[in-house]
C-alpha cells in the first residue's frame, strides 16, 4: 500500500507539473497519471487502495467544500439572489432534457435509459470548479457581482439535486414507482443541511474564536465534524432528508460569518491540505476510468456529449437573464459550469453494476465526460477569467 501511495503522489505531481509547463491544467496530468497507473493499464495501484478509492475521494471533496465555505459570505449570495438559486437546478435540468431528446436518436437507447445517462452526466464537478472559484475570490475577480460565489454555491447544490434524480430514474428502471416525496425532499434536504451546518459553524467559532488553540487541533476537530456529518446522511436516511455536502460547506460559512479572523487561519491550513488531497482525488478519478470503454466509444457518444453541454450552457444563460452581468461575464459562467469528474467517477458504473441494459453505454459516456470536460472546463476557466471578469478596485 505504501508503495502505491508513493506512486500516486509522484506520478500525479510529475504529470501535473508537465501539464503546467505546457500551460494546461495540472488536474489533466493527474487524471492521465491515474489512467496510466490504474487497473486498466499498468495496474500499479494496490487493490486495498482501490477498494477505498471512493472514500478517499470523498475526503478530498470534504476538504475542498470546507475551503469553499470558509471563503463564502452569506451577504454575497444574498446580493446575487435569484440566479444563485436557479443555477442549482436549471442547467442540470436542461442537460438532462437534452440527453432525453438526443440520446435515443444518436445511440438508440430508450427514453428512461437516456434519463439515467443524463442524470449521471449532468452533475458538475465541485473538485474542478471550487478551487478555481476560490482563486477568483482571492484575486478579487468578479466578486463585486458575486460571480465566483454564485458558481461555487450552485456547483455544490447541483450535485445533490442530480444524485436524487439519478436514484429516482434507476429505481424506475428496476421496476419501482417514482415517488413524489423524493422530489419534495430535495429542497428540504438542502435547507436542513444548510441550517445544521451554519449552526455548527457558529458554535465552533464561539468556542474556538477567542481560545489560543493550536490551529492544527481546530482543523482536526473540523474534519472530524465533517466526517460525522457525512455519516449522518446515511444514518438519517428515511427519517429526515439531509444533504451532508451542503452541511459541510455551510459549517465553513457559519465560521466565517461569526469570526472572519478564525476563518482566515483555518483557510490557510486547508489550502495546504488541499495540495495533497488534490493529487489523490484526480489520480484516483483517473484510475477509476475504464479506458477500454473510452477507446471503444463511437463518434456519436462524443457528439452527444458536446450537444448536451450546449443545452447546459443555454440553461446557465437563461439563469442569468435580467441580471447586471454583461455578455462576457455570462459567457464565463457558461464555460465555468461545464467540468465534470467526481460524480461521474462515483456513479458512472452503478447502472452496469445494477444489471441495467443501459449500463455499458452510461459508463462509456461518463468516462468520455470526465476525459473531455474536466481538462477543457478547467482550461476554459483558467484562460478566460482574466479577460472576462473585472478585477475589483
Amino acid at each position: 500500500m505504501l508503495l502505491s501511495i508513493a506512486i500516486i503522489l509522484i506520478s500525479g505531481l510529475l504529470l501535473g507539473w508537465i501539464c503546467k509547463l505546457i500551460r494546461f491544467p495540472s488536474l489533466f496530468g493527474m487524471i492521465i497519471a491515474g489512467v496510466i497507473i490504474g487497473p486498466h493499464v499498468l495496474n500499479l495501484i494496490d487493490g486495498s487502495i482501490l477498494s477505498i478509492s471512493s472514500d478517499i475521494r470523498r475526503i478530498a471533496l470534504i476538504i475542498i467544500l470546507i475551503r469553499a465555505g470558509l471563503k463564502l459570505n452569506l451577504s454575497d449570495l444574498k446580493r446575487v439572489g435569484r440566479p444563485a438559486v436557479l443555477m442549482c437546478f436549471v442547467p442540470a435540468c436542461f442537460e438532462i432534457i437534452g440527453m432525453v431528446l438526443l440520446a435515443p436518436r444518436l445511440l438508440g437507447v430508450t427514453l428512461l435509459d437516456a434519463a439515467i445517462m443524463g442524470a449521471v452526466v449532468a452533475a458538475v464537478s465541485p473538485a474542478v470548479i471550487v478551487p478555481r472559484m476560490i482563486r477568483l475570490i482571492d484575486e478579487g475577480r468578479g466578486t463585486q457581482k458575486g460571480i465566483p460565489q454564485m458558481i461555487l454555491a450552485g456547483a455544490s447544490v447541483d450535485d445533490v439535486f442530480v444524485i436524487v434524480l439519478f436514484t429516482t430514474f434507476t429505481g424506475m428502471a428496476q421496476g419501482k414507482a417514482a415517488s413524489v416525496m423524493s422530489f419534495v425532499n430535495i429542497p428540504i434536504s438542502i435547507l436542513v443541511g444548510a441550517a445544521v451546518g451554519i449552526i455548527i459553524g457558529i458554535v465552533f467559532a464561539l468556542i474556538f474564536g477567542k481560545l489560543k488553540t493550536d490551529v492544527i487541533v481546530m482543523v482536526i476537530i473540523l474534519l472530524s465534524i465533517s466526517f460525522a456529518l457525512n455519516a449522518a446522511e446515511d444514518t438519517l436516511s428515511g427519517i429526515i432528508p439531509f444533504a451532508a455536502l451542503i452541511a459541510i460547506m455551510c459549517v465553513g460559512i457559519g465560521i466565517k460569518r461569526k469570526s472572519d479572523k478564525l476563518a482566515v487561519r483555518l483557510s490557510d491550513k486547508f489550502n495546504s491540505l488541499w495540495k495533497i488531497a488534490e493529487i489523490f482525488l484526480f489520480v484516483l478519478v483517473g484510475a477509476s476510468v475504464a479506458i477500454d470503454s473510452a477507446l471503444g466509444a463511437g463518434a456519436m457518444s462524443v457528439l452527444l456529449l458536446f450537444c448536451v453541454l450546449i443545452f447546459r450552457m443555454l440553461g446557465v444563460f437563461l439563469c442569468l437573464l435580467f441580471t447586471k452581468l454583461n455578455l462576457k461575464e455570462k459567457l464565463f459562467c457558461m464555460i465555468a459550469y461545464t467540468p465534470k469528474a467526481t460524480v461521474q467517477a462515483a456513479i458512472g458504473g452503478l447502472p452496469l453494476a445494477m444489471g441495467l441494459p443501459c449500463g455499458e453505454i452510461v459508463l462509456t459516456v461518463s468516462v468520455i465526460a470526465i476525459l473531455v470536460t474536466a481538462p477543457l472546463g478547467a482550461f476554459g476557466i483558467d484562460l478566460s477569467y482574466k479577460r472576462f471578469l473585472e478585477k475589483n478596485k
